[in-house]
């Protein structure tokens, strides 16, 4: 089997993928059992500043050096659990130490064949005003919708105030859900969750809509390259280098 390594940006997301990614194996392969995993993570305090600036280069070479160490631990490809660092990790440079899956062609391939035809997007302010979602979705023939300013704000600021922090609370759930009901209500027919931590606040059970959960979507999607059951990713890896 593969070694997956973890690009990781923000904690809690970063765990939930990494427990899904596991619990996974146990599912398929039998108890205790999964592929290789490691998981490396840079303070997303480093990187704060950079995103408030809107200024992605530096982003990228912390997110590449962490690549560099998950290819020194023996890792052959990396998934990162976040949505908004994919706007940095995009951005033009040399190949990463390690090829990787891109978060948003797997939610939108999911979302291609669960037929959906307009899917509303919830993130950060960076991630849902940016051109990842709109660009994956539209290239399989899906419309996206974002909230409007006011509640862009709102979903924004759960994130960074609650979630990131592994904070869950009633009023965020319920401010959450009441704006997938307005999304519902502009014709989407699913709601992706593409920060990473939104899953650990909107579940099935309560979303207005179906989702799309990018957390769960992309460990999946990790364990069936990990257990070859898929092909090895291209994406921003060169050669594998292990230094």
């Amino acid at each position: 089997m593969q070694h997956l390594g973890i690009l990781a940006h923000s904690a809690e997301g970063a765990a939930l993928c990494f427990r899904t990614f596991c619990q996974e194996g146990f599912r398929e392969l039998g108890p205790d059992d999964h592929p290789d995993v490691t998981l490396d993570l840079i303070a997303l305090a480093r990187s704060m500043p950079a995103w408030d600036a809107g200024d992605h280069a530096p982003i990228r070479g912390t997110l590449a050096e962490s690549v560099r160490r998950l290819a020194a631990a023996g890792a052959d490809f990396f998934v990162c659990p976040d949505n908004t660092a994919h706007m940095a990790l995009e951005r033009p440079g040399a190949d990463l130490a390690l090829p990787g899956l891109h978060i948003a062609q797997v939610v939108a391939g999911r979302a291609a064949r669960d037929g959906r035809t307009r899917v509303g997007v919830l993130g950060t302010r960076y991630t849902m005003d940016g051109p990842v979602y709109p660009r994956e979705l539209a290239a399989r023939g899906i419309a996206a919708e974002v909230p409007d300013e006011a509640d862009r704000e709102t979903v924004h600021r759960i994130i960074f105030d609650e979630l990131v922090n592994g904070i869950v609370t009633e009023d965020s759930r319920r401010e959450y859900v009441r704006i997938i009901e307005r999304l519902a209500g502009r014709g989407c027919d699913a709601v992706a969750l593409v920060c990473t931590e939104i899953p650990l606040l909107v579940t099935p059970d309560v979303s207005p809509l179906p989702t799309l959960d990018s957390t769960r979507l992309l460990a999946r999607a990790a364990f069936d390259v990990a257990a070859r059951r898929a092909a090895a990713p291209t994406w921003r890896g060169g050669p594998l280098d292990r230094r």
